[in-house]
């Protein structure tokens, strides 16, 4: 393997390993705050949806500053900034008796916003023929940090509560930073920073393809969001103890995964990927719908949540793959910030919006308004163009 082959597994795999730790600080908290209400004083079901929701409002105002400032200052930097950053609301949210303490914790975690400087270190230690594949990798180390946190969030809160799992992500935030300080390789010399700027945000967000899937970032987190108000509620509903919810998202999660790599693998070997993709949101749809019509029998609610996670992983690893094969590559930067921004704007959306919907329509009409953006979604996507040569292909997937 030559030394430049070397260098950029190093750094992918790092990068990865980066995305990993700092997604398992965040998504951790989704399958068991809304059960630990009891803890803070003057809390609801709304302000636990704010709580939840805000650290991706503070994402979605600081993704394109920090991307700005690492051009200027250099990647690493910024990443230890924002880091330490997040280590710093961590303590907050494990130090707080209130609501609000919580939620102000929650608001420093998201205002550590790196993962848009992160896809940038992506652009900067891979070559143009090898970053497709390294695009791929990153997004499915998002969905691994998603699918442990379902399963390690709820162990550790049986464990010792709550304010366990912001403790355990201050010891994740350092363990980031020694990962980026050791594991990440330099840029290399000569590799120059190109500044983001208005023209390049202008032409990416004008561009009707790239605007298909911003908002398919955002309605996917913020149903996602708005989802983890009421799924933890509806599991006790059903019978299932608390303490037998990781075991429940392990076994979704994992035959989710199972599932859905054909899918990919079919979509590209077969050029069937747009009507995979079009499929998915019929199934999350129908998902969501169904949740609230068998409420009341488990083994169904089993079945509509396990569903809406195999339309989500497969929606979750296509759209960052599309997205950097449709940007152009002098704005890449600007459309990775823009693609960040919005995601993280449709999770503080689900979430504030998802306890205001539960507090006064119910479950049922938290459904009803998510599945409907599902709805407006695939109409959407009936237009989406996709690239000859998606950036997901079967040796991605497998690598």
């Amino acid at each position: 393997m030559s030394a430049v082959k070397t260098s950029e597994s190093r750094a992918v795999f790092s990068l990865a390993s980066l995305y990993i730790v700092r997604m398992l600080g965040l998504f951790m908290v989704l399958p068991v705050l809304t059960l630990s209400g009891g803890e803070y004083a003057g809390s609801n079901v709304f302000l636990l949806g704010v709580a939840l929701g805000v650290y991706g409002l503070t994402q979605a105002c600081l993704q394109i500053p920090y991307g700005i400032l690492s051009d200027r200052y250099g990647r690493k930097p910024l990443v230890v900034i924002g880091l330490i950053v997040f280590a710093l609301g961590s303590v907050v949210a494990a130090s707080a008796e209130t609501i609000e303490g919580l939620i102000i914790g929650r608001a420093l975690q998201g205002a550590g916003a790196i993962a848009g400087v992160i896809m940038a270190m992506v652009g900067d230690l891979t070559t143009d023929t090898s970053r497709t594949k390294a695009m791929a990798t990153i997004g499915a180390s998002i969905g691994v940090a998603f699918a442990l946190s379902l399963v390690i969030g709820p162990v550790i809160t049986g464990l010792g509560g709550i304010r366990w799992v912001f403790w355990i992500t201050l010891i994740l935030s350092f363990i980031g930073i020694v990962i980026l300080v050791w594991g990440v390789p330099a840029v290399p010399e000569g590799k120059s920073r190109r500044l983001l700027s208005i023209t390049d945000l202008k032409e990416v967000a004008s561009d009707f393809n790239l605007f298909r899937l911003n908002v398919g970032i955002f309605i996917l987190h913020a149903v996602l969001m708005a989802l983890f108000v009421a799924i933890p509620l509806l599991l006790e509903l059903v019978g299932i103890a608390q303490r037998q919810h990781a075991w429940v998202y392990l076994g979704v999660m994992g035959i989710a995964f199972v599932l859905m790599v054909p899918l990919i693998i079919i979509g590209e070997r077969q050029q069937k990927l747009k009507s995979i993709f079009l499929g998915m949101l019929v199934v999350a749809a129908v998902a969501l719908i169904g949740l609230f019509l068998v409420a009341s029998h488990m083994m169904l609610v089993l079945l509509c949540i396990l569903l809406f996670f195999i339309s989500f992983n497969y929606l979750e690893a296509t759209l960052p793959s599309l997205m950097s094969k449709i940007v152009p590559e002098h704005a890449r930067g600007a459309g990775s910030g823009l693609f960040s921004t919005c995601q993280f704007l449709g999770a503080a959306t689900g979430g504030i919006l998802g306890g205001w919907l539960f507090t006064h329509f119910g479950l049922s009409g938290l459904m009803v308004v998510c599945a409907s953006a599902f709805v407006v979604w695939w109409l959407l996507a009936l237009k989406m163009i996709v690239p000859k040569r998606t950036a997901i292909s079967a040796e991605n997937v497998v690598a």
